[in-house]
């Protein structure tokens, strides 16, 4: 079998300059802290019997994992909370905005636990309230509110999904983008779509599932007055894509996509549509991480893949298959920095409060936001056909 020779940073060695800014991507995540944790976590668990349910979404290191009940993406884990409403306490093994999510599909009874409340997601925190509204203020302005359908990837905060409940949106997937958009464009006549926070995913489901000419496709610039467009930009805009994007899907660089094509002649590269525009282009698939979980589980042996999606995934994708050859598309090794806030040491914390009858890190949707929020996570579910995966 062949083997990739794609150096990465050795943990506390050397610097990424082109690393954005606050996220650091110093190599490997060293080992748990204490060995005594893992066996205080079981105990706790065991202590806490059936009114515990623990989320582990797919990005968590492995030491986080091995204690969930299921894993997945957000918003299945969400529904799989929901679907246990015997389960008194939800510990939440992921980011704010998931936690967000599983409190608004719960039931009141069930109380939703972040291990660690510094947990969040830098595309959520791209797309503030504040700033959603101003730009759908300055589209009055501009005169174009009126044609204007706000989207929302479910990768938002839960305020944001409560203004596109309000304002006749919807909130979609990785999986059902297309179809959110097909039901989105299909709302008004001559109906353009505020697509946020991702402007990766609005821009590659539009021109490559769709067929919308990427001329039409403009990014609104909260930091800018009118978004930084040109009344001339908006009218003839249908995609308005908010400034925001993954911290870790935005690192992948066709570069390196060329560079491995052209050292391994045969490597199928598999890429998140979160990816910028010019790494799915030259990706041979693309799609959401059940689709890279799916792809590679029945993928031929032998065969060569290097996968543009979160490391913590990608290297336990490579363990469970051994018979394939899984590298991580970029040069250097970086964690999603906030999702592996999520360590054993808050884990063990938030478990031990809770068995000691300590509610801790309680994550709380306001009942009015809840309620607006949940119009538009209806519209999706209310979608035709496809999947409502990440």
């Amino acid at each position: 079998m062949s083997t990739i020779d794609l150096p990465l940073l050795p943990l506390g060695k050397g610097r990424d300059l082109d690393a954005e800014r606050g996220v650091e991507c110093p190599g490997d995540l060293p080992a748990a802290s204490d060995p005594d944790l893992v066996e205080r976590a079981r105990a706790a668990k065991a202590a806490l019997g059936d009114r515990l349910f623990v989320l582990g979404h797919h990005y968590q290191r492995d030491e986080v994992i091995q204690f969930a009940d299921v894993t997945g993406d957000s918003f299945k884990l969400a529904r799989d909370a929901a679907a246990r409403p015997d389960a008194e306490f939800i510990v939440f093994c992921g980011v704010h905005f998931m936690a967000e999510s599983a409190d608004i599909l719960t039931s009141p009874t069930q109380r939703v636990v972040l291990p660690d409340l510094a947990a969040g997601c830098s595309m959520a925190d791209m797309a503030r309230l504040r700033q959603v509204e101003d730009a759908w203020e300055a589209m009055a302005d501009a005169g174009i509110q009126d044609s204007v359908v706000p989207v929302t990837y479910m990768n938002s905060s839960a305020d944001i999904k409560a203004f596109c409940g309000r304002n006749g949106g919807v909130v979609c997937t990785s999986s059902n983008a297309e179809v959110a958009l097909d039901w989105a464009f299909a709302q008004k006549p001559d109906a353009k779509v505020l697509f946020l926070p991702d402007q990766h995913l609005g821009r590659n489901t539009a021109v490559l599932q769709m067929g919308i000419a990427l001329e039409e496709c403009v990014v609104w610039d909260p930091r800018q007055p009118g978004g930084g467009l040109t009344a001339e930009e908006l009218a003839g805009a249908r995609m308005i894509l908010w400034k925001g994007h993954c911290s870790v899907h935005g690192r992948f660089s066709e570069h390196v996509v060329d560079e491995l094509r052209a050292k391994h002649p045969g490597i199928n590269v598999l890429v998140h549509p979160e990816c910028k525009h010019e790494v799915v282009l030259k990706a041979d698939l693309v799609g959401s991480t059940e689709f890279i979980i799916k792809t590679i589980e029945a993928a031929e042996p032998g065969t060569v893949w290097a996968i543009g999606t979160e490391l913590n995934l990608v290297k336990r994708l490579a363990d469970a298959h051994p018979d394939k050859t899984i590298v991580f598309l970029d040069r250097n090794v970086c964690y999603c920095s906030t999702m592996n806030r999520i360590d054993l040491p808050h884990l063990v914390w938030a478990l031990e409060n809770l068995a000691a009858g300590q509610v801790v890190n309680q994550i709380t949707v306001d009942p009015e936001t809840e309620a607006d929020a949940l119009v538009a996570l209806q519209r999706m579910l209310d979608l035709p056909g496809k999947s409502h995966r990440d």
